[in-house]
C-alpha cells in the first residue's frame, strides 16, 4: 500500500462560497494564471482532467473523455484560508475556530519572549515579507535587533540577517516565542532568515515554521497501523512533527519533485505527504502572475515524467491548501475552493464538489484499510 499526496501550495481554483466573507469573492487563483498566460500548456494536468476543473475561454483543447485520474474540487469547511489550517484540514482536522490574526502583538505577549530569548526587537506590524526588509532591515543590522512581524494570516515573524544572528540562534528566539504563542493560538512561528545589503535584502532557503501543536490526525492512525509517514518540504514544521515518521526538508519546488521521486522508488509502502511551496511563497505573495505560470508548467513537465512511475495499485492525489490569485489585490491568501485529482486503479470518474478537505483523510483511511474509518470526511472510494 503506496500513497503520495502532493499540495500545490495556493494553487486554488476559485468559486468558494464563503469568498466574500473573506474579501476573496471573484478570486481564482488557477483561472486568472492561466487566462493571462494564454500561451502556458499544462499537459500533464489536462490528462488528469483539469478542463473539468477550471474553464478557460477560448481552451478547445480543454475537454477529454479519456482522463488519468478521477477529478474534482473541494471546498473548505475550516474557518480560515491559512496553510495550516489547509493541511490540517487535509489530514482530518477541521477547525471550527480560526487561528488568532493579528495587526500587531500585544505587550503582553513580546516583552515575555524578548525577556527570554534577551533581545528587544523593531517592528512589531502586519507587512509583506519583502517590504519589511526594506523598510526595517538597516535598522536591523545597525542595531542587530530582530524584525518581528506579522500578515493578514496567523503568523508570527522573525527575520534577522544570518550575519548578524547566527540561524541556530533566530531559532531559539523562534522556539521561545512558539511557547508563547500558543496561549495567543497563533498558528506558526516562523524563522524568516536573510542576507545581502541595503537596497539588496535577499531571504534564505533557511525558513523554519513552528506551528501550533494539531490534534489527532489520519497522519497519527497511519502511523500507528505501522506504515511510514514521511514529509517532504514544511509538512513535518506544519504539523509539528505529529504523525510523521520521516521527514525531507526541501528549499525549493524542484528540490521537493526529486525528493518525492527518490522516495517515491525506494519505498514500496506507506504514505509520501509533500507540500511545493514555491507556488505561494515566491509567486503568489509576490503577486507574479507568469512567474507562478511558469512554475506550473515545470510542475507539469516533471509529473509528465513521473506518472510512468505510478503503478494501478498505488494512490496518488494531487491537491492544494488554499488560493493566492497573483491578479487579486493584496498580497495575501485567497479563500477558494481547491482541486482534486485522484489516480488509483485507472479509474476515472467525476468526483464532484466535495464539502471538506477532509474527504482526502477518510480516504487515505480507506486506502491503508484503518481498523476504524476516519471519523470525519467521506471517502472517494465509498
Amino acid at each position: 500500500m503506496r500513497a503520495l499526496l502532493i499540495v500545490l501550495d495556493s494553487v486554488g481554483v476559485g468559486g468558494a462560497p464563503d469568498a466574500a466573507a473573506y474579501g476573496d469573492q471573484g478570486a481564482d487563483t488557477l483561472g486568472h494564471i492561466l487566462e493571462q498566460n494564454p500561451d502556458l500548456r499544462l499537459p500533464a494536468l489536462e490528462s488528469l482532467g483539469l478542463g473539468r476543473v477550471v474553464s478557460i475561454a477560448n481552451r478547445s483543447e480543454f475537454g477529454s473523455d479519456a482522463y488519468r485520474a478521477s477529478y474534482g474540487k473541494m471546498q473548505e469547511q475550516s474557518a480560515g484560508k491559512d496553510t495550516t489550517t489547509g493541511h490540517w484540514e487535509l489530514a482530518g482536522a477541521v477547525l471550527q475556530k480560526p487561528f488568532t490574526v493579528m495587526e500587531k502583538f500585544p505587550d503582553e505577549l513580546v516583552r515575555p519572549i524578548e525577556k527570554d530569548a534577551g533581545i528587544r526587537f523593531i517592528g512589531n506590524y502586519a507587512c509583506s515579507g519583502t517590504q519589511i526588509l526594506d523598510q526595517l532591515g538597516s535598522e536591523h543590522l545597525r542595531t542587530g535587533n530582530p524584525i518581528l512581524y506579522t500578515s493578514a494570516d496567523s503568523v508570527l515573524q522573525i527575520a534577522a540577517h544570518e550575519g548578524v544572528v547566527p540561524i541556530e540562534r533566530l531559532y531559539a528566539i523562534c522556539e521561545i516565542a512558539r511557547r508563547y504563542a500558543d496561549a495567543y493560538r497563533i498558528g506558526r512561528v516562523i524563522a524568516r532568515p536573510f542576507e545581502g545589503e541595503a537596497g539588496n535584502f535577499r531571504r534564505t532557503t533557511r525558513r523554519h515554521d513552528f506551528s501550533i501543536r494539531p490534534p489527532r490526525t489520519v497522519l497519527d492512525a497511519i502511523a500507528a497501523a505501522g506504515q511510514p509517514v514521511v514529509g517532504v518540504g514544511k509538512i513535518k514544521d506544519i504539523f509539528a512533527g505529529r504523525g510523521i515518521t520521516e521527514s525531507y526538508p526541501t528549499t525549493s519546488n524542484a528540490h521537493g519533485m526529486y525528493e518525492i521521486e527518490k522516495l517515491w522508488a525506494e519505498k514500496p509502502n506507506g504514505l509520501i505527504f509533500a507540500n511545493l511551496v514555491d507556488f505561494d511563497m515566491i509567486y503568489g505573495h509576490r503577486r507574479d502572475v507568469r512567474g507562478y505560470g511558469n512554475a506550473l508548467m515545470e510542475f507539469d513537465g516533471w509529473f509528465a515524467q513521473f506518472v510512468r512511475s505510478i503503478a494501478p495499485d498505488d494512490l496518488v492525489i494531487i491537491t492544494a491548501d488554499h488560493g493566492n490569485d497573483p491578479t487579486f489585490h493584496g498580497s495575501d491568501h485567497t479563500r477558494e475552493r481547491v482541486p482534486l485529482f485522484v489516480m488509483h486503479q485507472r479509474r476515472s470518474r467525476n468526483l464532484g464538489i466535495r464539502s471538506t478537505y477532509a474527504d482526502v483523510a477518510a480516504s487515505l483511511g480507506a486506502f491503508f484499510k484503518l481498523p476504524e474509518p476516519w471519523p470525519v470526511g467521506t471517502s472517494f472510494f465509498g
